[in-house]
Protein backbone atom coordinates (compact mmCIF):
# COMPACT_ATOMS: atom_id res chain seq x y z
CA UNK A 1 0.00 0.00 0.00
CA UNK A 2 2.94 2.48 0.90
CA UNK A 3 4.36 1.55 -3.15
CA UNK A 4 0.66 2.82 -4.21
CA UNK A 5 0.14 5.99 -2.07
CA UNK A 6 3.71 6.85 -3.46
CA UNK A 7 2.67 6.52 -7.38
CA UNK A 8 -1.03 7.84 -6.53
CA UNK A 9 0.75 10.96 -4.51
CA UNK A 10 3.81 12.77 -5.41
CA UNK A 11 6.62 12.68 -2.43
CA UNK A 12 6.83 16.75 -2.04
CA UNK A 13 2.82 16.79 -1.86
CA UNK A 14 3.53 13.92 1.11
CA UNK A 15 5.90 15.75 3.01
CA UNK A 16 3.81 19.43 2.50
CA UNK A 17 1.18 17.49 3.80
CA UNK A 18 2.99 15.89 6.93
CA UNK A 19 4.25 19.35 7.58
CA UNK A 20 1.20 21.42 7.14
CA UNK A 21 -0.24 19.07 9.88
CA UNK A 22 2.35 19.38 12.09
CA UNK A 23 1.74 23.10 11.72
CA UNK A 24 -1.49 22.53 12.65
CA UNK A 25 -1.31 20.63 15.32
CA UNK A 26 1.86 22.90 16.65
CA UNK A 27 -1.36 25.89 16.65
CA UNK A 28 -4.05 24.08 18.94
CA UNK A 29 -0.87 23.59 20.91
CA UNK A 30 0.17 27.22 21.17
CA UNK A 31 -3.79 28.28 21.45
CA UNK A 32 -4.23 25.83 24.32
CA UNK A 33 -1.14 27.43 25.87
CA UNK A 34 -2.15 30.94 26.13
CA UNK A 35 -4.80 30.32 28.44
CA UNK A 36 -3.84 29.37 31.86
CA UNK A 37 -6.00 28.21 35.09
CA UNK A 38 -5.76 30.99 37.95
CA UNK A 39 -7.26 31.82 41.01
CA UNK A 40 -8.70 36.07 41.05
CA UNK A 41 -10.95 37.56 43.26
CA UNK A 42 -13.16 41.11 41.86
CA UNK A 43 -13.47 43.55 44.56
CA UNK A 44 -12.83 44.08 48.04
CA UNK A 45 -14.09 41.55 50.48
CA UNK A 46 -15.48 38.06 50.39
CA UNK A 47 -12.56 36.39 52.51
CA UNK A 48 -12.23 32.17 50.41
CA UNK A 49 -15.88 32.90 48.78
CA UNK A 50 -14.58 35.89 47.02
CA UNK A 51 -11.37 33.94 45.22
CA UNK A 52 -12.65 32.45 41.56
CA UNK A 53 -11.06 29.88 39.43
CA UNK A 54 -10.97 31.08 35.60
CA UNK A 55 -9.25 30.78 32.78
CA UNK A 56 -7.32 33.95 31.89
CA UNK A 57 -4.32 34.55 29.06
CA UNK A 58 -1.26 34.08 29.75
CA UNK A 59 0.63 37.17 30.94
CA UNK A 60 2.49 39.37 28.02
CA UNK A 61 6.26 39.82 28.73
CA UNK A 62 8.09 43.14 29.44
CA UNK A 63 11.72 43.66 28.00
CA UNK A 64 12.68 42.94 31.63
CA UNK A 65 10.44 40.89 32.60
CA UNK A 66 10.47 36.52 33.58
CA UNK A 67 7.44 34.34 32.83
CA UNK A 68 7.58 31.38 35.29
CA UNK A 69 5.76 27.95 35.07
CA UNK A 70 4.89 28.03 39.04
CA UNK A 71 5.68 24.75 41.05
CA UNK A 72 4.98 26.45 44.15
CA UNK A 73 3.28 29.60 45.64
CA UNK A 74 3.16 30.80 49.23
CA UNK A 75 0.60 32.97 51.13
CA UNK A 76 1.08 35.86 53.30
CA UNK A 77 -1.11 37.52 55.77
CA UNK A 78 -0.32 40.75 53.30
CA UNK A 79 -2.74 38.76 50.70
CA UNK A 80 -5.95 38.70 52.76
CA UNK A 81 -5.46 41.73 53.57
CA UNK A 82 -5.07 43.39 50.36
CA UNK A 83 -8.37 41.84 49.82
CA UNK A 84 -10.00 42.81 52.86
CA UNK A 85 -9.39 46.87 52.00
CA UNK A 86 -6.91 47.35 54.13
CA UNK A 87 -4.52 48.64 51.51
CA UNK A 88 -7.12 50.76 49.63
CA UNK A 89 -6.55 52.65 47.78
CA UNK A 90 -3.20 52.13 47.02
CA UNK A 91 -3.79 48.17 46.30
CA UNK A 92 -4.74 46.12 44.44
CA UNK A 93 -3.91 48.10 41.50
CA UNK A 94 -6.77 47.31 39.58
CA UNK A 95 -9.53 44.36 39.83
CA UNK A 96 -9.75 41.38 39.38
CA UNK A 97 -6.69 40.70 41.22
CA UNK A 98 -4.81 37.65 40.98
CA UNK A 99 -3.03 37.46 44.11
CA UNK A 100 0.18 36.16 46.02
CA UNK A 101 3.59 37.59 45.56
CA UNK A 102 5.97 34.26 46.66
CA UNK A 103 6.78 31.85 43.81
CA UNK A 104 9.23 28.81 42.50
CA UNK A 105 9.24 27.79 39.10
CA UNK A 106 11.08 27.11 35.99
CA UNK A 107 11.61 29.63 33.81
CA UNK A 108 9.94 29.33 30.20
CA UNK A 109 10.68 32.68 28.38
CA UNK A 110 12.19 36.33 29.77
CA UNK A 111 12.30 39.66 28.36
CA UNK A 112 14.98 40.79 25.92
CA UNK A 113 16.51 42.71 29.08
CA UNK A 114 17.06 39.72 30.60
CA UNK A 115 20.76 38.70 31.01
CA UNK A 116 21.47 36.78 33.96
CA UNK A 117 18.51 34.20 33.59
CA UNK A 118 17.14 31.95 30.59
CA UNK A 119 14.34 29.21 29.85
CA UNK A 120 14.48 25.93 31.98
CA UNK A 121 16.26 27.94 35.00
CA UNK A 122 14.82 26.71 38.02
CA UNK A 123 14.16 30.52 40.67
CA UNK A 124 13.08 31.59 43.69
CA UNK A 125 11.14 35.25 42.65
CA UNK A 126 9.18 37.81 44.47
CA UNK A 127 6.20 39.39 42.20
CA UNK A 128 5.88 42.79 42.92
CA UNK A 129 3.09 43.10 45.36
CA UNK A 130 1.50 45.79 43.70
CA UNK A 131 0.79 42.99 40.58
CA UNK A 132 0.78 40.17 42.41
CA UNK A 133 0.03 37.13 40.32
CA UNK A 134 1.83 33.93 42.18
CA UNK A 135 -2.30 31.95 42.58
CA UNK A 136 -2.07 31.00 38.87
CA UNK A 137 -0.05 28.05 36.52
CA UNK A 138 2.57 30.78 34.88
CA UNK A 139 3.46 34.20 36.90
CA UNK A 140 5.28 37.27 36.04
CA UNK A 141 8.59 38.45 38.03
CA UNK A 142 11.22 40.91 37.92
CA UNK A 143 14.89 40.13 37.69
CA UNK A 144 15.59 42.42 40.98
CA UNK A 145 14.07 39.42 43.36
CA UNK A 146 14.53 36.30 41.26
CA UNK A 147 17.58 34.00 42.15
CA UNK A 148 18.36 30.85 41.03
CA UNK A 149 17.37 28.22 43.17
CA UNK A 150 19.75 24.82 43.39
CA UNK A 151 17.97 21.39 43.48
CA UNK A 152 18.52 21.01 46.78
CA UNK A 153 16.39 23.57 47.52
CA UNK A 154 12.45 22.56 46.68
CA UNK A 155 9.98 24.95 45.40
CA UNK A 156 7.90 24.17 47.88
CA UNK A 157 10.78 25.49 50.63
CA UNK A 158 11.90 28.16 48.21
CA UNK A 159 8.60 29.86 47.68
CA UNK A 160 8.39 30.03 51.82
CA UNK A 161 10.78 32.17 51.56
CA UNK A 162 10.79 35.94 49.66
CA UNK A 163 8.34 38.02 51.97
CA UNK A 164 8.39 36.06 55.28
CA UNK A 165 12.35 35.55 55.15
CA UNK A 166 13.59 38.83 53.63
CA UNK A 167 11.11 40.59 56.16
CA UNK A 168 12.61 38.27 58.99
CA UNK A 169 16.03 39.21 57.42
CA UNK A 170 15.42 42.95 57.21
CA UNK A 171 14.20 43.09 61.13
CA UNK A 172 17.42 41.86 62.68
CA UNK A 173 20.07 42.90 59.86
CA UNK A 174 18.89 46.19 59.62
CA UNK A 175 16.56 47.59 61.93
CA UNK A 176 18.42 45.53 65.14
CA UNK A 177 21.73 45.49 63.81
CA UNK A 178 22.41 41.81 64.28
CA UNK A 179 25.04 40.31 62.10
CA UNK A 180 24.42 36.94 61.16
CA UNK A 181 27.99 35.72 60.70
CA UNK A 182 28.11 35.86 64.97
CA UNK A 183 31.07 38.65 64.74
CA UNK A 184 28.72 40.88 66.46
CA UNK A 185 28.43 41.75 70.07
CA UNK A 186 26.04 39.13 72.30
CA UNK A 187 22.70 40.51 71.76
CA UNK A 188 18.90 39.25 73.81
CA UNK A 189 16.21 39.08 70.96
CA UNK A 190 13.01 38.28 71.43
CA UNK A 191 10.54 36.58 68.69
CA UNK A 192 6.77 36.86 69.17
CA UNK A 193 4.51 34.30 67.18
CA UNK A 194 7.61 32.55 66.90
CA UNK A 195 6.51 29.79 64.74
CA UNK A 196 4.42 31.35 62.19
CA UNK A 197 5.52 32.39 58.87
CA UNK A 198 8.06 35.32 59.82
CA UNK A 199 8.93 34.08 62.92
CA UNK A 200 10.34 30.88 62.34
CA UNK A 201 12.91 32.43 60.21
CA UNK A 202 13.58 34.68 62.45
CA UNK A 203 14.66 32.19 65.20
CA UNK A 204 16.96 30.42 62.58
CA UNK A 205 18.66 33.80 61.48
CA UNK A 206 18.94 35.25 64.34
CA UNK A 207 20.73 32.08 66.38
CA UNK A 208 23.10 32.61 63.21
CA UNK A 209 24.10 35.64 65.38
CA UNK A 210 25.44 35.97 68.71
CA UNK A 211 22.50 36.07 69.95
CA UNK A 212 20.06 34.52 72.93
CA UNK A 213 16.83 34.12 71.38
CA UNK A 214 13.67 33.76 73.65
CA UNK A 215 10.57 33.25 71.51
CA UNK A 216 6.46 32.88 72.37
CA UNK A 217 4.36 30.59 70.31
CA UNK A 218 1.06 28.33 71.64
CA UNK A 219 1.93 25.51 73.95
CA UNK A 220 1.64 22.98 70.81
CA UNK A 221 4.60 24.63 69.11
CA UNK A 222 7.01 24.92 72.31
CA UNK A 223 9.56 21.49 70.95
CA UNK A 224 9.53 22.79 67.48
CA UNK A 225 10.54 26.44 68.28
CA UNK A 226 13.34 24.85 70.15
CA UNK A 227 13.90 22.86 67.85
CA UNK A 228 14.68 25.70 65.50
CA UNK A 229 16.91 26.85 67.95
CA UNK A 230 15.49 28.90 70.48
CA UNK A 231 17.21 29.26 74.01
CA UNK A 232 13.86 29.46 75.93
CA UNK A 233 10.05 29.59 74.50
CA UNK A 234 7.11 31.42 76.50
CA UNK A 235 4.03 29.65 76.49
CA UNK A 236 1.86 33.03 75.38
CA UNK A 237 -0.68 31.60 76.99
CA UNK A 238 0.50 31.47 80.45
CA UNK A 239 0.82 34.63 82.85
CA UNK A 240 4.57 34.89 81.91
CA UNK A 241 4.57 34.42 77.86
CA UNK A 242 1.80 37.24 78.22
CA UNK A 243 4.20 39.84 80.26
CA UNK A 244 7.30 38.87 77.90
CA UNK A 245 9.21 38.01 81.07
CA UNK A 246 12.14 36.15 79.63
CA UNK A 247 13.08 32.78 82.42
CA UNK A 248 16.10 33.47 82.74
CA UNK A 249 15.84 37.44 83.55
CA UNK A 250 16.81 38.89 80.38
CA UNK A 251 15.99 42.52 79.19
CA UNK A 252 15.87 41.91 75.48
CA UNK A 253 18.14 44.63 72.86
CA UNK A 254 15.05 43.72 70.53
CA UNK A 255 12.09 42.59 69.61
CA UNK A 256 11.06 40.87 66.26
CA UNK A 257 7.42 41.65 66.79
CA UNK A 258 5.49 39.21 64.78
CA UNK A 259 2.18 38.65 66.55
CA UNK A 260 -0.15 41.46 67.25
CA UNK A 261 -2.78 42.98 70.19
CA UNK A 262 0.42 43.63 72.93
CA UNK A 263 0.65 47.14 73.86
CA UNK A 264 3.46 49.35 74.16
CA UNK A 265 3.35 49.29 77.99
CA UNK A 266 4.10 45.22 78.41
CA UNK A 267 6.80 45.84 76.14
CA UNK A 268 8.39 48.48 78.01
CA UNK A 269 9.89 46.90 81.41
CA UNK A 270 11.38 44.06 79.01
CA UNK A 271 13.49 46.23 77.22
CA UNK A 272 17.21 46.87 77.71
CA UNK A 273 18.09 50.41 78.44
CA UNK A 274 18.27 50.90 74.04
CA UNK A 275 15.94 48.18 73.28
CA UNK A 276 13.64 48.20 70.44
CA UNK A 277 10.69 46.62 69.51
CA UNK A 278 10.75 45.97 65.78
CA UNK A 279 6.91 45.41 64.41
CA UNK A 280 6.73 43.82 61.29
CA UNK A 281 2.87 44.69 61.13
CA UNK A 282 2.49 48.24 62.01
CA UNK A 283 -0.85 49.03 63.07
CA UNK A 284 -1.81 53.05 64.01
CA UNK A 285 -1.52 52.48 67.37
CA UNK A 286 2.59 50.92 66.86
CA UNK A 287 2.86 53.84 64.57
CA UNK A 288 1.74 56.28 67.10
CA UNK A 289 3.89 54.86 69.47
CA UNK A 290 6.83 55.00 67.20
CA UNK A 291 6.24 58.76 66.57
CA UNK A 292 5.66 59.61 70.61
CA UNK A 293 8.98 57.80 71.04
CA UNK A 294 11.08 59.61 68.09
CA UNK A 295 9.53 63.24 69.65
CA UNK A 296 10.27 62.55 73.17
CA UNK A 297 13.95 61.27 72.07
CA UNK A 298 13.31 57.84 74.04
CA UNK A 299 15.90 55.52 74.52
CA UNK A 300 13.43 52.56 74.08
CA UNK A 301 11.96 52.24 70.57
CA UNK A 302 8.99 51.47 68.30
CA UNK A 303 10.69 50.67 65.21
CA UNK A 304 8.20 49.57 62.57
CA UNK A 305 9.24 47.24 59.36
CA UNK A 306 8.24 48.00 55.78
CA UNK A 307 9.75 45.79 53.62
CA UNK A 308 12.60 46.70 50.93
CA UNK A 309 13.15 43.36 49.33
CA UNK A 310 16.56 42.71 47.86
CA UNK A 311 17.90 40.13 45.75
CA UNK A 312 21.13 39.46 47.46
CA UNK A 313 19.44 39.03 50.61
CA UNK A 314 17.24 36.59 48.78
CA UNK A 315 19.94 34.44 47.35
CA UNK A 316 21.70 34.58 50.67
CA UNK A 317 18.76 33.31 52.09
CA UNK A 318 18.43 30.42 49.39
CA UNK A 319 22.16 29.35 50.31
CA UNK A 320 21.55 29.18 54.07
CA UNK A 321 18.55 26.55 52.84
CA UNK A 322 20.79 24.52 50.72
CA UNK A 323 23.04 24.71 53.12
CA UNK A 324 21.34 23.27 55.85
CA UNK A 325 21.38 26.03 57.90
CA UNK A 326 17.77 27.54 57.05
CA UNK A 327 14.92 25.53 56.84
CA UNK A 328 10.95 26.15 55.73
CA UNK A 329 8.57 24.60 58.21
CA UNK A 330 5.45 24.07 56.45
CA UNK A 331 2.25 23.45 58.33
CA UNK A 332 0.11 22.51 54.63
CA UNK A 333 -0.16 22.05 50.96
CA UNK A 334 -3.14 22.62 48.75
CA UNK A 335 -3.86 22.48 45.43
CA UNK A 336 -4.54 25.24 43.18
CA UNK A 337 -7.84 24.13 42.78
CA UNK A 338 -8.07 24.55 46.70
CA UNK A 339 -6.67 27.51 46.85
CA UNK A 340 -9.40 28.98 48.90
CA UNK A 341 -9.31 26.32 51.64
CA UNK A 342 -5.55 27.71 51.86
CA UNK A 343 -6.99 30.97 51.71
CA UNK A 344 -8.93 30.54 54.94
CA UNK A 345 -6.23 28.58 57.07
CA UNK A 346 -4.21 31.85 56.32
CA UNK A 347 -6.68 33.81 57.92
CA UNK A 348 -7.31 31.34 61.28
CA UNK A 349 -3.92 32.98 61.98
CA UNK A 350 -2.68 29.44 63.58
CA UNK A 351 -0.75 28.38 60.62
CA UNK A 352 2.63 26.90 61.81
CA UNK A 353 5.53 28.25 59.63
CA UNK A 354 4.35 28.50 55.92
CA UNK A 355 0.79 27.81 53.50
CA UNK A 356 2.19 26.39 49.80
CA UNK A 357 -0.20 26.53 47.20
CA UNK A 358 0.79 24.38 44.03
CA UNK A 359 -0.51 24.08 40.61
Amino acid sequence: MVWLLHVLVPESQLRLQVELEKVIELGVWIMAEKLMHAVQYSGYGGGPSGLKHVEVPIPNLNNDDILLKVEAASLNPFDWKVQKGMLRPLLPRKFPQIPGNDVAGEIVKVGEAIKNFKPGDKVVAMINPAIGGALAEFAVAGEKVTVARPPEVSAADGAGLPVAGLTAHQALTQSAGIKLDGTGKQANVLVTAASGGVGHYAVQLAKLGNVHVTATCGARNIQLVKSLGADEVLDYKTPDGAALNSPSGRKYDAVIHCATGIPWSTFEPNLSENGKVIDITPSPSSLITYAFKKLTFSKKLMVPVILNPKGENLDFLVKLVKEGKLKTIIDSKYPLSKAEDAWAKSIDGHATGKIIVEP
